[in-house]
């Protein structure tokens, strides 16, 4: 049998973790989801993208643990800030965020060698119904995919269920980018997509750790990346919303390591 750390594999490869495994990365979850909760009231019109990315550096610093993006690849900030038609991976700068924008913020925390990762749409001051929309689509899509994961079910049955949820509201689902495995490294097997068909792909087991990340655009699901190698964009120009949780899939379903305060 194939170990890690003591602990088994799947049949296809994928890293089954311990109870105690599961309690090292609630604590990272944990201190992530209690970053973006503390942000909330730095999120606003004329805040400076770089400014908010200095915030969430010292709120990792005051809590004792270590940004994982920070030097991962050659990254040099301690979260992803995507504002509007920003996919994913947006640099934080000088941009100043305006009143209508909506600005995703993805933080992980390393904490004892295990990773919390997570991330959360904002909207700046008062946003549009267009907006408003995209935003409760795209983080309804991830919890009903949350809701459906169990022992024994496909991991195709999540991105049927993202897929089916988001286009039944008019949306499109990036296909270029998706969820995946995590523990005590960062990226890892399985990849899990927000999109695809029921019965599809690897079946789940207990004891699984993944992130469910569903990235949803306004317009066409096709994305483009920038000359810097991290931006991704909307290849139309509209706007994007991403919400994401890390899961651990427990014999009575999955257990969001990463929940905020306003969901417990």
């Amino acid at each position: 049998m194939n170990l890690r750390n003591g602990q088994p594999k799947s049949k296809d490869g994928i890293d089954l973790y311990s109870a105690k495994d599961f309690e090292g990365m609630h604590a990272a979850g944990r201190v992530a989801a209690d970053i973006l909760d503390e942000i909330v009231t730095s999120v606003f019109p004329g805040q400076n993208t770089g400014i908010l990315d200095s915030i969430i550096e010292q709120l990792i610093e005051d809590k004792n643990v270590d940004s994982a993006t920070i030097g991962y690849r050659g990254y040099k900030h301690a979260s992803c800030i995507s504002v509007n038609h920003v996919v994913c991976h947006g640099i934080p700068s000088e941009k100043i965020l305006k009143e209508g924008d909506i600005v995703n913020v993805d933080v992980t925390a390393l904490k004892n060698g295990w990773h919390g990762d997570t991330s959360r749409t904002f909207k700046v001051g008062n946003v549009s119904v267009k907006a408003e929309k995209l935003i409760k689509a795209t983080y309804e899509s991830m919890m009903e995919a949350i809701e459906i994961v169990k022992d024994g079910i496909h991991l195709g049955d999540i991105g049927s269920t993202i897929q089916t949820y988001v286009e039944k509201e008019g949306f499109s689902v990036v296909q270029d980018f998706c969820g995946h495995g995590i523990g005590e490294t960062f990226h890892k097997e399985p990849n899990v997509l927000h999109y695809g068909e029921k019965g599809s792909g690897e079946k789940i087991k207990t004891g699984m750790i993944s992130t469910i990340e569903p990235m949803i655009n306004q317009g066409t699901k096709h994305c483009k990346t920038l000359k810097d190698g991290w931006t991704v964009e909307t290849k139309d120009g509209r706007n994007s919303a991403q919400w994401e949780h890390t899961i651990a899939v427990t014999k009575n379903g999955a257990e969001i390591l990463t929940k905020r305060n306003e969901e417990f």
